[in-house]
């Protein structure tokens, strides 16, 4: 389609608006990090428990990302965005007030849905509705949204363990702060709500469902009306032969019998951005660093810190997708997260103990925050932002809510394992052992871009390949 009559302003309107859900994504994520020692004081819990309050919303994550996939197919994005909307706010109010772990867990799970709808959804969308040339930077701006999520969140976290004089302390109206960590998101999730009220349903899904006469309306709005009819009929030709609406088995290739190749390479996408260990830094930063000789109100600023590096890493994301492609960056990134983890493996391998006994870093210290902070770079200029825009890209407009269910289900499981082992890694082999199997993840991840990813740069949504 030409881009002469473009509107391009709605189009990155209506894309701010979908990228609300990867702020909330990020926040909802992240301000469990600064929360974990009101959690084990509050619900007496060790470990093993402490790991599965804090990775329990990703079991809600999985089913969110795989249910949301699907049903996006039968009642629209929009329709489940809202939804996810209104979950992300009964979530934060109920994470906050829970009295017991069951409850506690409760409430984090359903946040975890709204992520999980959020995560496919929201790329999927401002996808389908943004032009090939800059669709690249326009999805990306979704990580900048989720990193901006865990920033506000780190932040948030911060000042109010700070203002309250720790995490664990009273803070207002008699509740203790990491209450009130979980009770900010309450603003951003209401915004949310608001503000989808007012964007169109995705005109590809508009099509698929047959409301051709509506999807006309929205693709004039946002292209002009010259070469809608084209658009239409472009869409019309990229689906079954026999025009069915979208459905699960539609992964399965009709002569093999097989799962298509393309949604194995989703799943890896999928996966190996867990595999590199970064949702550890995210969700447990504060307690590692802790565990590394740091005080409380050092490793929040230290995640503060590493929030900053991942917005300049995506914004240079922005810049360069869609001018270098996504396979490049890929490789970039992989391979400077496998240098940086090896350096932490290192840093932390060499540590020592101080006269408390207490694990210590000492003059490794320095080494480890470098390169924990170039690791996040590297990620966030590369699979953070890159993973998520092939995934709402990469599959074909038939398949494309059964891909995303598909692998947004594998990633959210995949994270929910590394979360969830973390602790007990931690308490096991020490933090040298964990980012040593981290590591390895980063080295295969390497051999898979090689072998299995193909670019998408440039190319319409209708080109892709089954």
């Amino acid at each position: 389609m030409t881009n002469t009559n473009e509107n391009v302003l709605l189009i990155i309107l209506i894309s701010c608006v979908a990228t609300i859900g990867g702020f909330l994504f990020g926040f909802d994520s992240g301000v469990i990090n600064g929360t974990v020692d009101g959690l084990q004081q509050a619900f007496n819990s060790d470990s093993a428990g402490t790991g599965f309050n804090v990775s329990s919303m990703l079991i809600g994550c999985a089913i969110g990302a795989f249910s949301a996939g699907r049903l996006a197919d039968k009642f629209g994005r929009r329709p489940l965005l809202i939804l996810s909307a209104i979950f992300f706010i009964i979530s934060a109010w109920g994470s906050g007030i829970s009295s017991a772990s069951f409850e506690f867990i409760i409430y984090r799970i359903l946040g975890g849905v709204a992520v999980g709808a959020a995560s496919v959804l929201a790329p999927a969308y401002i996808s389908e509705i943004a032009p090939a040339r800059f669709r690249g930077a326009l999805t990306t701006v979704q990580q900048l949204s989720i990193i901006f999520g865990l920033f506000s969140a780190f932040v948030s976290n911060y000042y109010l363990a700070n203002f309250a004089g720790a995490s664990t302390a009273e803070f207002w109206l008699g509740y203790q702060a990491w209450r009130w960590m979980f009770w900010v998101e309450l603003i951003p999730a209401s915004l949310f709500l608001i503000a989808l009220m007012f964007i169109p349903e995705s005109p590809r899904y508009l099509v698929i469902s047959n409301s051709n006469k509506l999807a006309v309306k929205v693709l004039g709005n946002l292209y002009g009306s010259q070469n809608v009819a084209s658009k239409v009929k472009e869409i019309e030709d990229s689906l079954a032969s026999d025009h069915h609406k979208p459905k699960l088995s539609d992964v399965f290739d009709k002569t093999t019998r097989k799962i298509r190749p393309i949604i194995w390479v989703g799943i890896g996408l999928a996966t190996f951005q867990q595999l590199v260990g970064i949702n550890v830094v995210f969700y447990y930063g504060a307690v590692l660093w802790q565990a590394a000789g740091f005080t409380e109100s050092d490793a929040l600023m230290i995640n503060i810190i590493s929030g900053a590096v991942s917005i300049a890493a995506v914004f240079i994301t922005i810049y360069f997708i869609d001018k270098i492609g996504r396979k490049p960056l890929l490789f970039i990134g992989s391979l400077g997260m496998v240098a940086t983890l090896a350096t932490m493996v290192f840093a932390f391998a060499n540590a020592g103990v101080d006269a408390q006994g207490q694990f210590s870093l000492g003059k490794q210290g320095v080494v480890a925050l470098i390169a924990a902070n170039a690791y996040v770079f590297f990620f966030n200029l590369s699979w953070g932002p890159v993973m998520w825009v092939m995934l709402g890209e990469m599959f074909p407009n038939q398949i494309r809510g059964s891909g995303l269910a598909i692998a947004g289900f594998a990633q959210w499981i995949a994270n929910f394992l590394i979360t969830w082992t973390f602790p007990i890694i931690l308490s096991g082999i020490g933090l040298a052992g964990a980012y040593s199997i981290y590591t390895l993840g980063a080295v295969f991840s390497v051999v898979f871009i090689y072998k299995f990813v193909s670019e998408t740069n440039g190319k319409e949504l209708e080109e892709m390949e089954m």
